[in-house]
């Protein structure tokens, strides 16, 4: 998976390619862990090149959520595709998150 990072008015945005699954996790995991730390707490996720989510990829996700909670901050995601929205319903993973149809509505929500 590549990630790119790209800072937009006061968030972070993780812009994800590819595969999303125990090879990557981590690699996606500490990543937000170091943003976390920094202090950037508003975090949006694009999902838009992001072909495939494992049960590993949602364990990172739920996780990020809680770190950036913790931390009064806000995880957006942004254009989950039919399949990975589909993952996200049968894990019940639904409720969790906020997704937004553009990281241009991600941002501003984070104003």
């Amino acid at each position: 998976m590549e990630i790119t990072e790209n800072k937009r008015k006061n968030s972070i945005v993780l812009e994800l390619k590819g595969r999303l699954d125990v090879v990557s996790s981590d690699s996606l995991g500490s990543k937000i862990q170091g943003l976390v730390d920094r202090g950037e707490i508003h975090l949006v996720l694009d999902f838009s090149e992001l072909n495939y989510i494992s049960s590993s990829g949602l364990r990172v996700l739920l996780m990020a959520a809680r770190q950036v909670k913790a931390v009064n901050g806000k995880l957006a995601l942004v254009s989950l595709n039919d399949q990975n929205q589909a993952v996200f319903e049968i894990a019940g993973f639904s409720p969790v998150f906020t997704v937004y149809q553009s990281q241009d509505e991600a941002v501003n929500s984070h104003s």
